[in-house]
């Protein structure tokens, strides 16, 4: 016989694949007495699970709909590996992605809205070995916590791993942690970076996430500084081709064509594919994305292959590319 935990948890899982299940169902599939059943639904019932009886000829157990299920009791650590597990379930081979994605929304909603907020501050993505080259790996808990400190507007403390050796004063002592205001956290070339303003150079910089170990506690709340030319794709291209500033429209780079997109994915599933384009993170199931291309209908039809849903920001060129893609893909379809 099962344990009684083993039990509870297969009573839970049976009652939510369909509407209604008899009392000798249950003991069968359990292989145990009704009176077993009887004594474990009613103490899912003393932890708060919404389970109605019905009657009939055996009787029977029902999970009621539209009931607010009480918080699974995950830690901090737990919630974070289950979102993690899941968003990569896409990468298995098994043709699990879509069961993992339900799995994941149903999970996120009976979660209490701490370990909610942990999760949506978290979006990764698993890409197979071939599709990408391997980048440097983050931690964790690194991008959950430059996520909290963005949303949160507070002072990020520091220890930052650049390409030289660390800094030490006369003493050999350690230099003391970096500090600086961040502000947007956006994927480039498969990397994660942190745009943030870095207090005791009092300049704007881009850091790299898997360089960079934070401190607690964290400082105080900054009311955030207008960025250089106020859109942070074009700062971020502009710095990693070499302008070192971005003022105005001088961030397009090379490309004659450059448009912004909102998409209806993670930035995590969009960043590697991208090449130099730059992915903001929105929310846990939207991006912004800044890119460029030689024509506008090649910049439309570059965004198309992403399989989500598709806001124009702008220019009215890039709208009117998509139109013209819309028409030609529909006489095709006709045809």
């Amino acid at each position: 016989m099962p344990k009684t935990s083993a039990r509870l948890l297969a009573i839970l899982s049976l009652l939510q694949t369909r509407r209604d299940w008899s009392g000798g169902d249950l003991a069968a599939r359990l292989n145990v007495s009704a009176r077993t059943v009887r004594r474990d639904v009613d103490r899912l019932r003393e932890l708060g699970y919404p389970i109605a009886t019905f009657k009939g000829p055996d009787g029977g157990y029902r999970l009621d709909a539209g009931s607010q299920m009480p918080p699974l009791l995950f830690d901090d650590d737990q919630a974070v590996a289950l979102a993690v597990a899941l968003q990569t379930a896409t990468a298995s081979g098994a043709g699990i992605g879509e069961a993992a994605a339900r799995a994941l929304t149903t999970v996120r909603q009976v979660m209490p809205a701490r370990l909610r907020h942990r999760i949506d501050a978290l979006q990764v993505t698993a890409v197979e070995r071939s599709a990408i080259p391997a980048g440097p790996r983050v931690d964790i808990g690194v991008l959950t916590a430059l996520g909290a400190v963005v949303h949160a507007r507070e002072v990020l403390r520091f220890d930052y791993a650049a390409a030289s050796p660390p800094e030490e004063d006369d003493d050999g002592v350690p230099a003391p942690p970096r500090r600086a205001e961040p502000h947007h956290l956006v994927t480039w070339g498969g990397r994660w970076y942190l745009v943030a303003w870095d207090l005791d150079r009092e300049d704007w910089r881009t850091f790299r996430a898997d360089r960079i170990t934070p401190r607690t506690p964290t400082g105080p709340r900054f009311t955030p500084r207008e960025l250089p030319g106020g859109d942070v794709a074009a700062f971020v291209a502009g710095r990693f081709r070499g302008s070192g500033s971005v003022s105005g429209s001088g961030g397009s780079g090379d490309w004659p064509c450059r448009g912004e997109v909102i998409l209806g994915l993670p930035a995590a599933a969009v960043s590697p594919y991208t090449r130099d384009a730059v992915v903001e993170a929105l929310g846990p199931d939207r991006c912004r994305l800044v890119l460029g291309s030689w024509s506008w209908v090649g910049l439309a039809a570059d965004v198309g292959r992403f399989d989500a849903d598709i806001e124009v920001v702008g220019p009215a060129e890039l709208k009117a590319a998509f139109a013209h893609l819309a028409r030609r893909y529909a006489n095709a379809a006709e045809a």
